[in-house]
């Protein structure tokens, strides 16, 4: 069972349409999506939901109104400033909270308790190219590495009791705590970049991250013809630092169609840009092999 994970440094540069054409090609696979704070892969593979779960992690303080007696030592105590008096009723702000329980540790009448936070939802669904999980984190909660995870993991069981021989993940953009839970222990990460000056940037650092975890990395050159300039400085740096380039995609209309149809590229038209992604896909089968 191998593990490919498709990143990116930067939002926008076509990572998960890539994903979507290689979910597509592939078989004999399970996808996932890490990118739980936007998850959008599933716009392009129609999934049927069949499990729902919910997602737990950290801790919320919450208050017992009839045991509270507005001493307002937890006010005191709390340097977040999330706790005030509002018409004579201590309320505690959850968007300022950082739950760090100080709050229930100081009531002399234990009217403050830490409860589990329910701050998202994970699902097991299935499309016509194979399983999906994916997920939603909620507005403005944390732990997404850690929901991040919990996907990777369910998908690696579903390849495991299926006998899969690929997963497929969908990464968040950037280099934080979502993107370090996604690589670790993967095969190969693809990472898809732009012939950008923030799409350079954003490559290198995203590059660093694979490396030090040791994971196998390749890159690919999204709307390459759009900056032939830019262009040739990412092969320049990717020579330099012996990384491979394993295709460039020219820009197209046809691509922003396919989105609007709600398609996959790979399926929805047969041109140049098709036969770019197609080739790409023969040489990371040839890789993870």
């Amino acid at each position: 069972m191998k593990e490919i994970v498709i990143i990116s440094g930067k939002g926008g540069t076509g990572k998960t349409i890539i994903a979507a054409s290689m979910a597509a090609l592939a078989k004999n696979k399970v996808m996932g999506d890490g990118d739980v704070d936007a998850s959008n892969l599933y716009l392009l593979l129609h999934p049927e939901i069949k499990e729902k779960h919910d997602f737990y992690a950290g801790l919320i303080p919450r208050i017992d109104l009839e045991k509270c007696t507005n001493c307002g030592r937890c006010q005191e105590v709390c340097r977040f400033e999330a706790i005030k008096t509002a018409r004579d009723k201590t309320v505690i702000d959850l968007i300022s909270c950082e739950g760090c329980g100080l709050c229930a540790l100081v009531c002399p009448v234990q009217a403050i308790q830490m409860k589990e936070n329910r701050c998202g939802e994970w699902y097991i669904s299935e499309t016509k190219y194979g399983p999906l999980v994916y997920a939603r984190l909620g507005i403005a909660e944390e732990n997404s590495g850690k929901l991040v995870t919990l996907v990777r993991q369910n998908a690696q069981a579903i390849a495991k009791k299926n006998n899969l021989e690929l997963i497929i993940v969908d990464g968040p953009p950037g280099i934080g705590c979502p993107l370090i839970a996604t690589l670790t222990g993967a095969n190969l990460a693809v990472v898809v970049t732009e012939p950008t000056l923030s799409g350079i940037h954003d490559l290198g650092r995203v590059i660093k991250v694979a490396q030090h975890f040791s994971i196998k990395t390749v890159v690919i050159i999204n709307k390459y013809d759009i900056n032939l300039e830019n262009s040739a400085k990412i092969e320049d740096w990717c020579r330099k630092d012996n990384i491979p380039i394993i295709g460039k995609i020219h820009f197209d209309n046809i691509i922003t169609e396919a989105l609007v149809k709600g398609m996959p590229v790979v399926e929805y038209s047969d041109n140049t840009v098709t036969k770019e992604i197609k080739d790409i896909w023969q040489k990371i089968k040839t890789i993870v092999e």
